[in-house]
């Protein structure tokens, strides 16, 4: 992605977005009023507790319930890592000593969004979850096999996972490979 231009302003600031407006020079020689919109980064957590995967039910108001992972917004000047640990220990009461940044994505062109994907081994249960007042979550342990599947749910939160999943289900070195990043022993 590239940066926002220097003598972009700020012209709102919501709860979770804000919108930059900036004059662009085009090739005719005209200008016009270009915009990106940027947002906190998310952290997001595939933990792994024995040879299981911990997957969320969850559900926020105005929502039916959907699968996904552990994982939120970075708070401000709060690193990825720090947000993911956070999230997992809020969101499930696991925690884990074995950590590593899998994926960084910016799934949207237009936005200046990085979601960090973690992957969270060996994870044991520390305390009861710490949920805020707008969730409600369930978790579940998983095979790998059913997380792979999570891929056709059309309720699956992580949309960005999705192609990675199928990828794997589809081409078996990926499928190992993947396997191998989760389940390392």
């Amino acid at each position: 992605m590239n940066p926002m231009p220097a003598d972009a302003k700020l012209v709102f600031k919501g709860i979770l977005f804000e919108v930059w407006q900036w004059e662009q020079k085009m090739f005719d020689g005209s200008v016009k009023t270009f915009e990106r919109l940027r947002r906190q980064n998310t952290a997001l957590v595939i933990a792994t507790v024995g040879e299981k995967i911990l997957v969320l039910d969850e559900q926020q108001p105005n929502t039916a319930m959907f699968p996904g992972l552990p994982g939120g917004r970075c708070d401000l000047d709060e690193d990825s890592l720090t947000a993911a640990k956070r999230e997992l220990l809020e969101e499930t009461g696991y925690v884990s000593d074995d950590w590593t940044l899998w994926q960084e994505k910016n799934p949207v062109g237009k936005m200046e969004w990085t979601i960090y994907t973690y992957v969270a081994r060996d994870c044991v249960f520390n305390q009861p979850s710490q949920l805020d007042a707008g969730e409600k979550i369930e978790t579940r342990l998983i095979d790998f096999e059913e997380f792979l599947m999570l891929s056709d749910n059309p309720l699956f939160y992580e949309k960005e996972l999705v192609e990675y999943l199928l990828r794997a289900r589809l081409d078996p070195k990926k499928k190992e490979e993947f396997h191998k990043l989760l389940f390392p022993k």
